[in-house]
């Protein structure tokens, strides 16, 4: 069945805690994905707008274009007057006033019914199945599986059935949140022939999902933070520890995650769980909590000063103990746009149980024309996660690099290999809180591979001058090790730069990797991501000065990494030049190369000379070069040289406040992908998906 007239689903559950924010917000994350102008919807907050949790989130991470006010229907305090005074057509008037507004205003609206705060959970589903009745939204119930078995779950699936079909509700689909693996297989088995065409889906419960951060427990205590690196306040609290005991037996007490409160005058036990989360042999600790009004001894404050490198988060709250323990025994896990790492873990735990495209494909999704920069970074790992691939990361050591690998895991986009040596890069991860059991690791000066890697070295290159020995040498470099690893087809492509410099990370594979048939020249691209569409611009980071055969080459390049993204390639060869108008060497090298690439590839629509005004403005192009197909639409852009590329690419950057995604290598025969020293841990999960993409072919 298709709800072919709707652009709406309503997501409600049947009591508290069940997880109905993990399911907006995977669905805001496919839907902004594809659309320009997705809203969320409450029928019902509490007393204000900014303590409307769900509406901040999904404010915050999605850059909603609406404001906060126009995503709810009435206040709790508008709300219990009327239903008290049984005005319930009046309360569902008001409602669907406020909704038709903001759905007149919206491509698709996401609404999240209320929280479950009444005495009544039977009348408040109710209530929640009358708004969507009313909105003429489908139904999307949640139903907590956490705590039940079996027997229980199948009935109250079934129950929920029945009951939705007796109200002629129009259900879209139903979600079983938090169950056990095992449990999974046989409740589909039981309940799948019942709902006929309707789909079940099932999310496990993840621990991580269920469990403070540090940041949420110092939130609630209002606690100020002495010490400590800001990202270790998203790590997750497994276990509290009260550090009341003498120090060896309060030793024996740590386990991986927890979270010590003591008094600020238990140094012994502030120096101790200090030196325990340092030390190979104690568990890694989540934090400290210092309790009391008292002053930390001097010498503690002095060890403090002196430990600005050590991360672990040191927290310090007037209250005493007892009163610390109790507030953070009381505090329940929470989303806010800071958590990264939590956010990451439910998209990647929600993507791999759901059958998003089936789904959207339900309610008449389809992809809008205008493409935004977050449009375009969804797309990329939609697309990396449809072919499982493998990518070696050399370095496994750098701390954006396991940031990036965990994310990637996380969401479940490819498989990763780290370069490293095992114990230390284990360790960094520990320290800083990652997950990465799933990524595998190798040492390249142990590995029973690196003598079979030098002496394939060794046969491409010995023409070359180069002996076993030097071989042997060269393959300790984790750029060679990497890049052999996707030559020789044990991983699909390689991402490297964030500590090393271009030629480092590429030389390798231009010296047995080699380029694509046909193709003279490596070169790069960045895509361009504007407000509402997304460029490619080549060469902005490798060919200094290229000469037309290779201006060529870097067209034909582009035109297909452009086509290979989605992007419709019109190439424009730019100069200071447009079309006869001008001459001059850097003009007649231009018009050389646009021959070239035209001769070579007659299907590629491309123009040149032409300067970048002409090529970008259909106004111009029509004066200065009318009857192009590229002109005033051009959507690759090839500069004559380094120095024009490299520039106009930062310009364009900082003046339009673009995403520059890139420098993204091309032409070699398999992907091996160059970062930016100074990029980011959202770089490289970009250009992980980038790469897995182009090994896709």
């Amino acid at each position: 069945m298709e709800f072919a007239m709707s652009k709406s689903l309503y997501i409600t559950s049947l009591e508290g805690q069940s997880g109905k924010t993990v399911v907006a917000l995977a669905l805001m994350e496919q839907l902004s994905g594809r659309l320009g102008r997705v809203s969320l919807f409450r029928p019902v907050i509490s007393e204000n707008i900014t303590s409307d949790q769900i509406i901040k989130l999904t404010t915050d991470l999605y850059g909603l274009r609406f404001s906060p006010d126009e995503m709810y229907g009435v206040t709790a305090a508008d709300a219990r007057p009327l239903l008290a005074a049984g005005k319930y057509d009046e309360l569902f008037s008001r409602i669907l006033e406020r909704y038709k507004s903001l759905e007149s205003k919206s491509e698709f609206v996401i609404s999240v019914g209320t929280d479950y705060s009444s005495a009544s959970m039977a009348l408040e589903f109710g209530f929640n199945v009358e708004v969507a009745r009313n909105i003429g939204s489908p139904l999307v119930p949640v139903v907590k599986g956490q705590g039940k078995d079996q027997h229980a779950l199948i009935n109250a699936v079934r129950a929920l059935f029945e009951s939705l079909e007796e109200k002629k509700c129009d259900l879209f689909a139903i979600i079983v949140n938090r169950v056990e693996p095992g449990q999974k297989d046989a409740l589909i088995a039981n309940v799948k022939q019942l709902l006929s065409d309707k789909p079940l889906y099932i999310l496990s419960e993840d621990p991580l999902l269920g469990r403070p951060t540090v940041r949420e427990i110092s939130n609630a205590l209002g606690a100020k933070l002495l010490n400590g690196d800001v990202e270790w306040l998203d790590g997750v609290v497994s276990n509290v520890k009260i550090g009341a005991m003498e120090l060896p037996d309060f030793l024996n007490c740590l386990e991986e995650g927890s979270l010590v409160i003591t008094p600020a005058d238990r140094s012994d036990i502030i120096l101790g769980t200090l030196a325990a989360d340092r030390s190979t042999t104690y568990p890694r600790v989540a934090g400290l909590v210092l309790t009391g009004s008292l002053n930390l001894a001097p010498q503690v404050q002095r060890l403090f000063e002196g430990l600005r490198a050590s991360p672990l988060p040191v927290l310090a709250v007037e209250m005493d103990t007892f009163t610390a323990a109790l507030r953070v025994s009381a505090v329940r896990p929470s989303l806010t746009a800071e958590n990264k790492r939590k956010i990451t873990a439910i998209l990647g735990l929600v993507e791999s149980a759901i059958d998003f495209p089936g789904l959207l494909e339900r309610v008449s999704v389809t992809q809008s024309e205008r493409i935004t920069p977050l449009m375009f970074q969804y797309e990329l790992i939609r697309r990396a996660k449809q072919q499982r691939k493998h990518i070696v990361l050399p370095e496994g050591m750098e701390e954006r690099i396991l940031r990036a690998a965990e994310i990637v895991l996380l969401r479940d986009v490819c498989d990763i290999t780290l370069l490293g040596n095992q114990e230390e890069v284990r360790q960094k991860a520990s320290a800083l809180g990652l997950s990465l059991d799933r990524a595998s690791i190798i040492d390249p000066q142990t590995s029973e591979l690196f003598p079979v890697f030098a002496d394939a070295y060794y046969e491409l290159r010995k023409q070359k001058g180069i002996s076993r020995e030097m071989a042997r040498d060269i393959m300790t470099d984790v750029s060679y090790f990497g890049t052999m690893m996707v030559h020789r087809g044990l991983a699909d492509g390689m991402v490297s730069g964030s500590i090393h410099t271009t030629a480092h990370t590429i030389r390798p594979a231009l010296e047995f990797v080699k380029t694509k048939p046909g193709i003279s020249i490596a070169s790069s691209v960045f895509f361009m991501c504007l407000a509402d569409r997304v460029l490619v611009y080549g060469d902005c980071a490798i060919v200094p000065d290229p000469m037309s055969e290779q201006l060529a080459d870097i067209a034909i390049s582009s035109a297909e990494t452009a086509r290979g993204f989605g992007i419709e390639p019109r190439v424009a060869m730019l100069s200071y030049s447009t079309g006869e108008s001008g001459s001059g060497t850097d003009v007649e090298r231009v018009r050389e190369g646009t021959r070239l690439a035209r001769e070579r590839r007659p299907d590629l629509k491309i123009e040149g000379p032409i300067q970048y005004d002409a090529a970008v403005d259909a106004t111009v192009a029509k004066v200065k070069l009318p009857g192009s197909e590229v002109a005033g639409h051009a959507t690759v852009f090839i500069f004559p040289d380094l120095n024009a590329g490299n520039n106009a690419y930062k310009a364009v950057q900082r003046a339009a406040n673009a995403v520059a995604i890139g420098p993204v290598l091309q032409g070699l025969n398999k992907p091996v992908n160059d970062l930016s020293r100074g990029a980011l841990v959202a770089d490289i999960v970009n250009t992980i998906a980038i790469t897995v993409i182009q090994a896709q072919g």
